[in-house]
């Protein structure tokens, strides 16, 4: 490992991801709308959540951590791409792009964990729902969801402790924010060394999620078919929001970190708009899909545009 008395003196980070785009102001209003509209999103399902006593239950909670997930993942990104091409200023400095690190990563891992939490509902639910209310209370969701954000503080405090200590000696990043790749490799040593323990990290957090959904709905699907078709209709309504969720996080990983080895050779800028996607995508698709598919939620929302609606006197 490198030890810091190597590091040379370098205090900010130039990020030049952006500096190929014809339009950069155009693509940071995008930007920009995507973002406001996730807050937007994820900030009402959380007030709706936490305002109602009735949709304090299990799934409700994991709707609501998937919501605080996706508003920390999501800006992570968005504040430097924002600063970047909105206001011009592309250098950020050691410790803003340290932290920024931090909560990409601790985002991008609690979503999987999120999404995997709601399949294990998802799975109790059906496939036991006479004891689901017994099996999963919220006390025991509520330990579950700290777990895992305990554990995946430790996993990405450790990253940035590998960060910490590089010899860095160069200030370009070739990205469009600061992740654990872009600080590697801006530093002087063999990239390749550093990447062992976040691979393993990906394949047990990401994929491991991944593999466990899978047999989830296996197993529902097994489930399934041993019941009435009406029931099975209800069944399949209750888990396709959670599918939307599961494609729109995890074909961009397959496609960033599986397909790439296998043959498909992306450039630096097609990188990067592949990792903007697979940040700002699923924390965009998130709220919407629980917003109009959770009825509770829908009805929730449509009862205060009722009574905020203002009735013209004649």
């Amino acid at each position: 490992m490198a030890s810091k008395n190597n590091t040379v003196g370098i205090t900010e980070f130039i990020i030049t991801g952006f500096n190929d785009l014809e339009h950069p102001k155009a693509v940071g209003i995008v930007i920009l709308i995507i973002y406001s509209l996730i807050l937007l999103g994820s900030t009402t399902n959380i007030c709706i959540i936490a305002s109602d006593k009735h949709l304090h239950t299990p799934m409700y909670f994991l709707i609501c951590n998937l919501a605080i997930v996706d508003i920390m993942y999501s800006s992570s990104a968005s504040v430097t791409m924002l600063t970047v091409l909105l206001v011009g200023v592309k250098t950020v400095s050691y410790k803003p792009c340290a932290a920024q690190m931090f909560l990409y990563h601790m985002g991008d891992f609690m979503e999987a964990f999120a999404i995997g939490l709601m399949a294990f509902d998802r799975l109790v639910a059906i496939s036991n729902p006479l004891r689901y209310h017994s099996i999963l209370t919220n006390t025991r969701i509520l330990l579950l969801v700290l777990t895992t954000w305990v554990i995946n503080s430790a996993v990405v405090g450790t990253l940035a402790g590998i960060t910490e200590g590089l010899p860095y000696c160069h200030t370009v990043l070739k990205y469009t924010f600061c992740d654990y790749p872009g600080l590697v490799r801006a530093a002087c040593v063999n990239p390749d060394d550093y990447f062992v323990f976040p691979t393993i990290v990906v394949s047990l957090v990401i994929y491991g999620n991944f593999v466990f959904i899978l047999l989830s709905y296996i197993w529902i699907i097994c489930t399934v078919f041993k019941i009435s078709s009406e029931s099975r209709k209800h069944m399949f309504s209750t888990c396709f929001s959670h599918m939307i969720v599961v494609v729109c996080y995890f074909v961009p990983k397959f496609v960033a970190n599986i397909l790439t080895r296998v043959g498909l050779v992306l450039t630096i800028p097609e990188r990067n708009g592949l990792h903007i996607v697979a940040t700002l995508v699923p924390s965009l698709v998130n709220p919407v899909v629980y917003c109009l598919r959770t009825k509770e939620i829908r009805n929730r929302i449509l009862r205060i545009f009722k009574d905020n609606t203002v009735i013209p006197s004649k």
